[in-house]
């Protein structure tokens, strides 16, 4: 939370900046996702990460897990660099580039136990930006809103066209009355199509139905 607040101006972070607000917002919302990841994953994937969350939050309750964290801006990949050198988190590696270009990479390309991401996009979107980086037989672990039944459902074909299927949707509520979040479980039943995902900013544009 230091770091966070004490580079915050500099790399343009976040706009939450009370202690209590970060650590109910940023810090618990993050630990959510670790009610539905399975206790034997190794390795996790933390797609659209800005600030780090909820990579270095799960790297910290979790060090024994091999955290990869994908950030397209170059300034917040310094800035969660900084952070885990500084945290002593050895087992986080951070790479700056689009999670289209990282979902085709053939180094990076279904090779995570589980992928996580938090208020990106919406779950079709988020869906072609995983899934592709999702193990056969792993997970993706979509972090949403209280919306996350419904998006689960709207995005039910895009899942199963790139090789998914919703396992369960966990809502919770943050306590202090910060709110009630929803994870979206997605099981990698099958291959993703080698088509997918598309060139950056396609899904996003044309979102998968």
């Amino acid at each position: 939370m230091r770091l966070l607040l004490d580079c915050n101006a500099r790399f343009n972070l976040t706009a939450i900046t009370e202690p209590r607000e970060v650590a109910l917002k940023h810090f618990l919302d993050s630990l959510t996702c670790l009610t539905v990841l399975p206790e034997t994953t190794q390795s996790l994937c933390d797609v659209g990460s800005g600030a780090g969350f909820p990579g270095l939050p799960i790297a910290i309750a979790r060090p024994d897990l091999n955290v990869t964290i994908i950030e397209s801006t170059k300034k917040k990949c310094q800035f969660l660099q900084t952070c885990a050198a500084d945290l002593g988190l050895s087992g986080v590696r951070v790479i700056c580039a689009r999670a289209e270009d990282g979902g085709r990479d053939p180094a990076l390309r279904e090779s995570f136990a589980a992928v996580v991401s938090r208020a990106v996009a919406s779950l079709p979107v988020l869906a072609e930006l995983c899934l592709p980086l999702v193990a056969p037989s792993g997970v993706f672990i979509a972090m949403k809103g209280p919306e996350g039944e419904r998006q689960a459902h709207a995005a039910a074909n895009a899942i199963r066209t790139l090789g998914g299927a919703v396992e369960c949707v966990r809502t919770l509520s943050l306590p202090q009355g910060a709110g009630q979040r929803s994870v979206v479980v997605v099981r990698k039943v099958a291959g993703t199509p080698a088509k997918y995902p598309r060139r950056a900013g396609i899904p996003q544009k044309r979102p998968l139905g």
